[in-house]
């Protein structure tokens, strides 16, 4: 199937479903500050990097996607390479298959990032759990593993910030937190859909099992601007 709005997906998040999260004009758009890093355009062949700038700190790195372009004055790429956008090509799971996870809210904010800046599953911020639900696991007081939701879009929605400290992996917590929310959302009449990073083949291949499907591999940039 096509789904044509996924190409442009952060565009159409925030200009969309998650406006009042961000800041920007009718060509350029961020999250605000701690939401998430990310910027995005309505033309991302010709981004107006103009109208972002006002909304941006030197020095500040942020993530956008889809362009391929050189930098203009007053910017730099920090870092370039693709991912894949995969979307649910499956039934709906039958079962809860995480019903001892435990919801998270603003209390564990600092917890949260603190695992995605372990773990790095891609850009985070103390407010990115107040996008959607999300969903962890505990060891005592110490957040082991979670998955929640970030991107928005007339009936799409992102399953994201999926991660397990390194001495916690391989026991299943990501597959199950992830099939908790697809789930969930599938109950709501929404799409699931995701990112990884082509360089995480282990994450790839266990989507592909779950029932996701590659919708297209795209760029992903860090950019920031200069001083």
């Amino acid at each position: 199937m096509m789904y044509p709005l996924l190409d442009n997906i952060f565009w159409h998040a925030l200009s969309g479903d998650h406006a009042r999260y961000s800041s920007g004009d009718g060509q350029a758009r961020r999250y605000t500050r701690g939401f998430s890093p990310i910027i995005a355009f309505a033309d991302p062949q010709r981004p107006d990097f103009d109208a972002l700038a006002p909304h941006c700190d030197a020095g500040e790195q942020l993530y956008c996607d889809a362009w391929s372009g050189a930098a203009p004055d007053g910017w730099r790429i920090d870092a370039q390479t693709t991912m894949f956008r995969m979307v649910w090509n499956a039934p709906m799971p039958d079962l809860d298959n995480a019903p001892d996870a435990i919801a998270l809210g603003p209390q564990h904010a600092a917890q949260a990032l603190e695992l995605a800046t372990l773990t790095r599953p891609g850009p985070f911020g103390i407010r990115t759990i107040e996008l959607g639900e999300y969903f962890g696991y505990f060891d005592g007081e110490r957040l082991i593993a979670m998955a929640g939701e970030r991107v928005s879009a007339r009936g799409l929605r992102e399953v994201s910030g999926i991660c397990t400290r390194p001495d916690y992996q391989g026991q299943g917590y990501a597959r199950r937190l992830a099939l908790k929310l697809i789930r969930r959302q599938m109950l709501r009449d929404e799409l699931p859909f995701l990112h990884v990073m082509r360089n995480n083949e282990a994450a790839h291949a266990l989507y592909l099992r779950m029932g996701f499907a590659d919708h297209k591999e795209t760029t992903v940039r860090i950019v920031s601007k200069s001083a």
